[in-house]
């Protein structure tokens, strides 16, 4: 085989291998020509890029802003909504409510389906879907927006449920972007902490909703007033379409815009398959029947009770935690006692105004034209304390034997008020309307002039006719009778012995008058009513009730000069018994006792039964010169009738929180066995854990020297017509300042106090049987109507011996076992009653009866 000559090709030079030949030269390109248009493509893309970064990053640091100083939102998984509290009576009717709003807060699950979505469908369509904020809905918005600028259109919003929770609960309510960004963010973090239903309960639980009500419950009360399961489904489209403006959506006051909303709503509703067409139809031909705003039917009695309960719950729970957590609270009000005592004590003080206080004129004066007294007389403020059957009439014509009034007053209590006429006679007001001249009361009336004259505006009061009664009593028409408000005022307290239940409280003539609680608040001298306290450690020292004490006059040397104590009849006595003592209420008697078991022993006394807690060790004390209050009276009492135990009066008895669950109890014994659960265990026993504050048989034997002051001494009145045992005491202060009497069954116990807030003379012979008795006898025999009689339960050990008494007649008496013989001579611890020194008096003395 023949090898290529290499060289001779030209491939290799010498040894390495030949260049290879150069390329042939390429044609040269032609040049592009860049058009203007491309080149302002290319800018404007650019610029957008730019602007798009640039945006982004602001966006980004906005959002940064907005998000790093953002509320905590993780609270409204806990979140509790403020809910008013309520106060109820013993037998669970409505007191009073308690708020700063009125909210009901109804969780989701009693809140019907269709209720919740008729606000789904109104507010927020995707609000099962979206994430807390809806783009679709956002879109739309601007859309809808664009296309009404310039055309005068209110621009519409994007919010959603979740939005609208974070609005309302974190961020406010300013009309900023600031405000929308910061709502979306917390918006989307709430909808990760927390379920869809309760962002639903929340909001439906706190939307306003207009007529001053705050979630879908409330509105339901004061629109419709029906709870939430009884609305009907318009009445349900009505309150959805409330979120959008509930001031303009008033079906009152804009019924057609509150028709068309509640149409708008019930589209939605059929629209999205909540309801069929059939139902829709027949919703829209509903109308909207708004029912006047009413409250639950409240107990109008009680107002004083119904403020010292709110003042409790306050120093217990804190004033923010009384209105806004939710309680619900029992009481131990009585309402049909409680409106007794009401009544009581106004009769007892209208007897006495009647009596002391004469007429004290007009309340105002206006023209008395035909025509002319219909407006001014609607312009006349009525006075405070006038009760709600009274009226303010002006007197049209007054001749010598009647006066010619006239008053508006509303049919049957509805309608427009339509002027009423009708003759006052001078026999029915002459008897008490006399005129008080330089504080003195004139002679009885005439002439009807003297009383009135054309043109007074007075108070009057239309009473009913009575039936006839036999021949002795005739038929009596209805007619007209002259009022005017007390200036005496006075308080009622009624209790359990047994518990410290306060039953009935009266702070005072009317509590529109003044809400000063004159039971609780009012300091006030005792008066003879105190006396039971300087007895008692005389029984409790041995001395039985037979022992023979001296009534005779006493002279007390004092730092202020001679103290000459005397008895409210005048005069002396001379030997009685302790019970004698005490069924005429002799101070001088009392004196000399306080002197003889020390005015210490008193002193202790009086602070154990917690009528006095720190008495001043000064003889005047024993008659009742101390102060104390209506409420610790009738609670010292107590302690008298059932056996000598202490008595904590309560106006509460349970507060539950809003959950249901009792939160406090004012029966604090403990239950063994409350909570077994095999019935057949018999009932529990209950532990007494009330203090002994006094021995049993001296307050038993106190409760018989008491049964004694009613049946046989000053408190006559007070047992009059009851038929069963009672005891008590009356009380009347220096001067007829003040006047008592505080009294008690074996199961009730009543306390009662007249008298003028700026303390003054009731007037001479004015005294604790006269003015307060009478009331006291009301009170019980209203609490007792129809209840049969029960003795005083003796305790053991005590013995009852028959003793005489001065006129011949025979009692079953009250000894200590062992004391029925040990009546001691008589002796006078002052010596022969000349009147020793006594160490602690002091000037606050004279006749307390």
């Amino acid at each position: 085989m023949q090898t290529p000559d290499l060289r001779a090709e030209g491939r290799l030079v010498g040894d390495r291998p030949a260049e290879p030949p150069a390329p042939a030269p390429k044609a040269p390109r032609p040049k592009r020509r860049r058009s203007l248009f491309g080149l302002m493509l290319r800018g404007v893309l650019i610029m957008v890029v730019a602007v798009g970064l640039v945006g982004a990053a602001g966006a980004y640091a906005l959002y940064r802003s907005a998000a790093t100083d953002l509320p905590d939102h993780s609270w409204l998984a806990e979140y509790q909504p403020p809910q008013l509290s309520r106060i109820h009576a013993a037998d669970a009717r409505l007191m009073a409510e308690l708020a700063q709003e009125r909210r009901v807060f109804v969780p989701i699950e009693a809140i019907p389906r269709r209720l919740q979505q008729a606000f789904v469908s109104a507010e927020d369509q995707n609000f099962w879907t979206h994430p807390g904020v809806d783009p679709v809905a956002i879109a739309r918005a601007v859309v809808v927006n664009v296309e009404g600028m310039g055309r005068g259109r209110r621009p519409i919003g994007a919010s959603t449920i979740t939005q609208q929770v974070a609005k309302n609960m974190l961020v406010g309510n300013d009309r900023t972007m600031a405000r929308k960004l910061r709502e979306a963010i917390l918006a989307i973090r709430i909808e990760e902490a927390m379920p869809k239903a309760r962002i639903l309960e929340i909001y439906l639980n706190e939307i306003y909703l207009g007529a001053q009500a705050y979630g879908v419950a409330a509105a339901a009360q004061n629109y419709f007033n029906k709870s939430l399961d009884e609305l009907t489904l318009g009445e349900m489209a009505f309150l959805a379409a409330l979120p959008k403006a509930p001031n303009n959506l008033n079906p009152i006051r804009f019924p057609e815009a509150a028709r068309a909303r509640r149409d708008y709503v019930l589209d939605r509703l059929l629209a999205d398959g909540a309801v069929t067409a059939a139902e829709a139809d027949a919703a829209r031909a509903e109308p909207i029947v708004p029912r006047p705003t009413r409250r639950p039917d409240m107990i109008a009695v009680g107002q004083h009770f119904t403020e010292e309960v709110r003042r409790e719950l306050v120093a217990r729970f804190g004033a923010e935690e009384t209105v806004r957590a939710g309680l619900v609270v029992r009481t131990s009000l009585e309402p049909a006692l409680q409106a007794e005592a009401e009544r009581a004590l106004r009769r007892g003080l209208m007897d006495y105004d009647r009596r002391r206080g004469g007429w004290r004129g007009p309340v105002a004066q206006i023209p008395a034209g035909a025509t002319e007294w219909l407006p001014a007389l609607s312009a006349v403020t009525r006075p405070p304390g006038a009760l709600p059957e009274w009226r303010l009439a002006v007197a049209l014509e007054v001749r010598d034997r009647e006066a010619r009034m006239a008053w508006l007053e509303r049919p049957e209590g509805r309608g427009a008020p339509q002027p009423r006429t009708a003759t006052l006679p001078l026999d029915e007001v002459a008897p008490w309307a006399r005129p008080v001249r330089e504080g003195r009361m004139g002679p009885a009336p005439r002439r009807m002039q003297e009383i009135l004259a054309p043109g007074d505006v007075v108070l009057v009061e239309m009473l009913p006719g009575t039936p006839a009664q036999g021949a002795r009593q005739p038929a009596r028409p209805e007619r007209l009778t002259l009022r005017q408000v007390p200036e005496v005022e006075g308080a009622v307290v009624a209790l359990d012995p047994n518990n410290g239940r306060v039953l009935a409280m009266v702070g005072g003539w009317s509590f529109d008058k003044s809400w000063y609680n004159r039971a609780t608040q009012a300091q006030r001298q005792p008066g003879s009513s105190f006396k039971p306290f300087v007895f008692l450690p005389a029984l409790e020292a041995g001395i039985p009730p037979n022992q023979q004490l001296l009534d005779a006059p006493v002279e007390i040397m004092t730092p202020q000069g001679l103290w000459r104590p005397g008895n409210y009849s005048g005069g002396a006595q001379g030997w009685v018994t302790m019970r004698g003592a005490m069924e005429r209420s002799l101070n001088l008697v009392t004196i000399r006792l306080a002197q003889q078991v020390g005015i210490a022993a008193v002193a202790d006394t009086a602070a154990r039964f917690g009528v006095i807690p720190n008495m001043p060790r000064l003889l005047s004390m024993s008659l009742g010169a101390g102060e104390t209050t209506v409420l610790r009276q009738a609670t010292a009492y107590a302690s008298f009738v059932n056996g000598g135990r202490a008595v904590t009066p309560t106006l509460i008895d349970t507060v539950q929180d809003r959950h249901g669950r009792v939160i406090w109890r004012s029966d604090a014994r403990r239950c063994a066995g409350c909570d077994a659960a095999d019935p057949s265990a018999g009932p529990p026993a209950l532990t007494e854990e009330r203090r002994q504050i006094a021995d049993p048989i001296a307050t038993f034997q106190m409760v018989s020297l008491l049964q004694g002051a009613v049946q046989r001494g000053t408190g006559a009145r007070a047992g009059a017509g009851l038929n069963r045992p009672v005891a008590g005491k009356t009380g009347t202060s220096n001067d007829y300042v003040d006047n008592w009497f505080v009294g008690f069954t074996p199961d009730l116990v009543v306390a009662v106090w007249v008298g003028f807030d700026e303390p003054r003379s009731l007037g001479d012979r004015e005294s604790g049987g006269t003015n307060a008795a009478p009331i006291f006898r009301d009170v019980v025999a209203a609490a007792l109507q129809g209840s049969p009689p029960v003795p005083f339960r003796a305790p053991p050990g005590v013995a009852l011996v028959r003793v005489p008494l001065e006129g011949g007649q025979t009692i079953l008496e009250a000894f200590r076992p062992g004391t029925e013989n040990a009546a001691r001579p008589p002796s006078d611890p002052f010596g022969n009653g000349a009147g020793a020194a006594a160490a602690g008096l002091d000037s606050n003395l004279g006749g307390l009866y």
